[in-house]
């Protein structure tokens, strides 16, 4: 028989801390040798790919590999979680096979340098760029190996800077992966929060912020910046030569950490659904993934429907068309240049019919690029 247990003795098989951890540390100790093992394999990859010409970043592999890995996740940790640790790893692999230099709109710490890390991971270089159109410039020339550049946000639209260096740029580089990023804004400063006065940043910002900032510092000046990368700096140097000016910055947490500001709220946009869309530029096309959109550029003849005409054209193959934006043609007055995203790539059939048909009523028509579809908001 079994005694009975008194009331101090443990429960049979019960977990403890000490026991737990040593569970951890044998995991982890598998882990490091799998990523390894992994690694290693990488290696042989890169060699592989600079032998046959291949590139090291190919979004349609990328894209594959994340599915798979999203597959196999039973739980309990997020396949946000998941993703990011894979996101994390490709990005080591990179440096592994063939170090990778991204360009993106500068200064450090703007939402285009946190969504080329979230979409590149941190083992790359970073390039910070004066504007768009030099991101577009650097990819030419081959100063950096892709480029990153915003061309729609939720709650702004269209990115005008973007569509004007698509068009100057028009078979020269290529759209190659999109990326899809949560723009979060904060309050940055050294200040305790009841001493800010001063409130640095874009004015496009304090249109995303204007509920917060009327009910929390509905007294403060509202001073433009270029950027919020260049609002985050000047408050950090104005507070250091004149603390009492109680100034600060929105920006991104990124930008906070650059520059070495506080944190003091998070998350001050009225739209927590505030999300930009990015298009990772390339001087190479990308393979079809099985889930692709396609980006076309076109300027339609001086006659009546000829704009319905070419859009009717996708409608009737049965392709969705899920942007539409126009920019002057940059050639003459009251002549316009039309940017579409439609959904699939341009090798297949459909498609390929539907450009040739939608040419017949277009002065000019370039397809900017097919890429694998973001599917996951990062």
């Amino acid at each position: 028989m079994i005694p009975p247990m008194s009331e101090s003795s443990p429960e049979p098989n019960q977990d403890t801390l000490d026991a737990l951890r040593a569970q951890i540390d044998e995991a982890d100790r598998q882990l490091v040798e799998l990523l390894n093992r992994r690694a290693s394999i990488v290696q042989r990859v890169g060699q592989v790919k600079q032998r046959e010409g291949v590139p090291i970043y190919a979004p349609h592999r990328e894209a594959a590999v994340l599915k798979k890995a999203l597959a196999h996740n039973k739980g309990p940790l997020p396949d946000r979680a998941i993703e990011g640790i894979y996101r994390e790893l490709m990005s080591g692999s990179f440096a592994i096979e063939q170090p990778l230099r991204i360009g993106y709109l500068g200064p450090r710490g703007s939402f285009s340098h946190v969504a080329a890390q979230a979409h590149f991971g941190s083992s790359v270089t970073f390039e910070a760029v004066t504007d768009i159109m030099s991101v577009f410039d650097e990819v030419r020339r081959g100063h950096v190996d892709y480029g990153l550049a915003p061309i729609e946000n939720s709650t702004g639209g269209g990115i005008t800077e973007t569509l004007d260096a698509f068009r100057d740029s028009r078979g020269e580089v290529f759209v190659y992966a999109e990326a899809l990023i949560t723009i979060r804004h904060n309050l940055l400063s050294n200040c305790p929060p009841e001493a800010i006065r001063r409130i640095y940043s874009k004015p496009e910002i304090f249109t995303q912020c204007r509920k917060w900032l009327s009910s929390t510092y509905p007294l403060a000046d509202l001073i433009p910046a270029a950027s919020s990368s260049k609002a985050a700096e000047t408050a950090f140097a104005e507070h250091a030569q004149h603390p009492d000016s109680g100034p600060a910055a929105i920006g991104s947490a990124l930008a906070g950490q650059v520059y070495g500001l506080n944190t003091l709220y998070e998350d001050i946009e009225d739209n927590p659904n505030n999300i930009t869309r990015f298009l990772v530029i390339s001087k190479q096309k990308a393979e079809p993934s099985g889930q692709d959109k396609t980006s076309i550029m076109f300027t339609t003849d001086h006659t009546p429907g000829s704009l319905v005409r070419v859009l009717s054209v996708f409608d009737r193959a049965g392709i969705n068309l899920s942007h539409i934006e126009k920019r002057p043609s940059g050639q003459q007055n009251w002549k316009y240049s039309f940017f579409i995203d439609t959904e699939g790539h341009r090798d297949d059939p459909l498609m390929r019919m539907a450009i040739e048909q939608a040419s017949r009523d277009c002065q000019e028509i370039s397809v900017l690029g097919s890429y694998p579809k973001a599917t996951r908001i990062l």
